[in-house]
């Protein structure tokens, strides 16, 4: 069994465009994938969307979009870049956390679910009466729930699996998401991001060779 960690931030586009990917991680025998959101957008890593870092993440999208395919709406462009008045990766990781809380196995799901309202759907992520309504309509109600009281376990608990990843990338000097560690419980190396973009085969056997090395 090869144990992954998979660093990102919901708001990444980079992100999103290595969804069809972490599919395919998802359904690998031998395979053990885990989340971990760096909260690299929350907190102190917040920020207003203004026209100027509006236009800066729209033309990284369509870098993103021309590699990967995946589909960056007009919605998303006119009512989250143009239209939000945040963009705060807060909300969407204590959804994630509400999820791995009550219904473990569907937190990746539910991120695919996030990011796709974002990207393409238009809906602002960075809203959490937004991202609630996302859980509700995927079948999520336990966690929807959980995330509208916002109880001091749910906090703690994202505070902790964004403790554990910044751990991992000052661990690794790593700098950006999304980022991969590989290994066995115990060794840890990490994989370089592009492989996330190439050839499946080739960072499966990337993968095993480092978590045997």
């Amino acid at each position: 069994m090869v144990e992954v960690r998979y660093l990102f931030d919901p708001l990444c586009g980079w992100c999103y465009g290595a969804a069809p990917m972490l599919d395919q991680l998802r359904a690998e025998p031998g395979i053990e994938l885990t989340l971990m959101p760096t909260g690299l957008f929350a907190g102190d890593g917040a920020r207003a969307m203004d026209p100027g870092f509006a236009a800066y993440a729209w033309a990284n999208d369509q870098r993103i979009a021309a590699l990967t395919g995946l589909p960056f709406s007009e919605a998303y462009r006119s009512r989250v870049l143009d239209g939000a008045a945040r963009f705060d990766s807060g909300p969407s990781t204590l959804a994630l956390t509400a999820v791995l809380m009550t219904a473990p196995p569907r937190e990746a799901e539910a991120l695919k679910a996030i990011q796709r309202a974002r990207y393409v759907d238009g809906v602002d992520t960075s809203d959490v009466e937004a991202v609630g309504a996302i859980l509700a309509a995927e079948g999520l109600q336990e966690a929807a729930h959980l995330l509208a009281g916002q109880s001091a376990a749910l906090t703690e608990s994202c505070r902790a699996r964004i403790a554990a990843a910044t751990a991992d990338m000052r661990r690794f000097g790593l700098r950006g998401v999304p980022a991969l560690l590989a290994g066995n419980g115990e060794h840890w190396r990490p994989i370089r991001s592009d492989a996330l973009f190439g050839d499946f085969g080739l960072l499966v056997r990337t993968l095993k060779a480092a978590a045997s090395a």
